[in-house]
């Protein structure tokens, strides 16, 4: 039996591995770091090819139980797996169909989940992945986020049932689209708390990021994160990408993915399905005005535009 995959934080903090739960709680390491795999699960070309003609919940199945270990019960996470990805969660038997618009090219529909965001398909399974693992350990935290729109209504949406989380979103006043603000503030749920900021969303982010480094606080309030900074949320995002891959034909036919992109989140779950051995020949990074990563790309600085 292979060893259970660990969890250690970028910053180097290697004295307590965190298992596949941990991280799911936890969100960001106390050190201010990102909690990433102490090694990348592997899956070979035979095991992509046995997953041509199954569901996308087969899929996500065997995608993240590499990533998970033992810190689940496999019975508890496939009941959960399939209770997310299915009707009328979301509104396409496919879950995440194709759309062929051209000779060789497709269009993956993200736009199948409740808030009609590509989120939507990490974010409702991290909301009964919560619900569960909260329950098991009779625990209460509290889910703190930043967002431009789309992050905020998704984890909302996800999470507004969960008896044992109260969240609180922060996003910049008057700077997301009218549709995102009402998905988020129109929620009648008692858990379910909205702060708008007279700023930018970075700022909003960075006051996350300080009561994430406040130990007390985290203590406290049982801080946990639902941003694209939870592991948990990006092993999830893999998913279609490898569905996406094995219904085109892979792992004998290498595919392209082109993703607009802003912070990277998305399309990193992309590298993260080629580093597992998915047959990804490029990733294409799409940007707008938000061009940070693009320019990061091409002279290796991260600063504001």
């Amino acid at each position: 039996m292979s060893t259970p995959v660990s969890y250690y934080s970028t910053r180097g903090q290697k004295d307590q591995p965190m298992s596949f739960t941990d991280v799911l709680l936890a969100g960001l390491a106390p050190d201010g770091g990102l909690y990433v795999p102490d090694r990348w699960p592997r899956l070979d070309r035979v095991d992509f090819a046995a997953m041509a003609g199954l569901s996308y919940a087969d899929i996500a199945w065997r995608v993240m139980k590499p990533f998970m270990g033992d810190s689940l019960d496999d019975a508890a996470f496939q009941r959960i797996i399939y209770d997310c990805y299915d009707r009328p969660v979301f509104d396409h038997t496919a879950i995440a169909p194709l759309v062929q618009i051209g000779p060789n090219a497709w269009i993956m529909e993200l736009w199948r989940g409740p808030t009609l965001a590509f989120k939507d398909y990490a974010l409702q399974l991290l909301g009964r992945l919560f619900d569960y693992v909260l329950e098991r350990e009779d625990r209460r935290v509290t889910i703190i986020g930043a967002t431009s729109g789309d992050t905020g209504s998704a984890a909302i949406e996800a999470l507004k049932s969960c008896r044992r989380i109260d969240i609180f979103i922060l996003h910049p006043e008057g700077r997301t689209s009218d549709v995102q603000r009402r998905q988020m503030t129109t929620v009648h749920a008692p858990n379910v708390h909205n702060i708008a900021l007279q700023g930018t969303f970075d700022d909003c982010q960075a006051l996350v990021k300080e009561m994430f480094a406040d130990e007390a606080m985290r203590r406290d309030l049982g801080l946990s994160a639902i941003n694209s900074i939870n592991w948990v949320r990006l092993t999830a995002q893999i998913v279609y990408y490898v569905a996406a891959t094995v219904a085109l034909g892979g792992p004998h036919r290498p595919v392209s993915f082109a993703v607009p992109t802003g912070n990277f989140g998305n399309v990193f779950a992309a590298w993260m399905a080629r580093t597992m051995g998915l047959p990804v020949e490029q990733i294409i990074l799409g940007s707008n005005r938000n061009d940070i990563l693009t320019r990061f790309f091409e002279t290796g600085a991260m600063t504001r535009g």
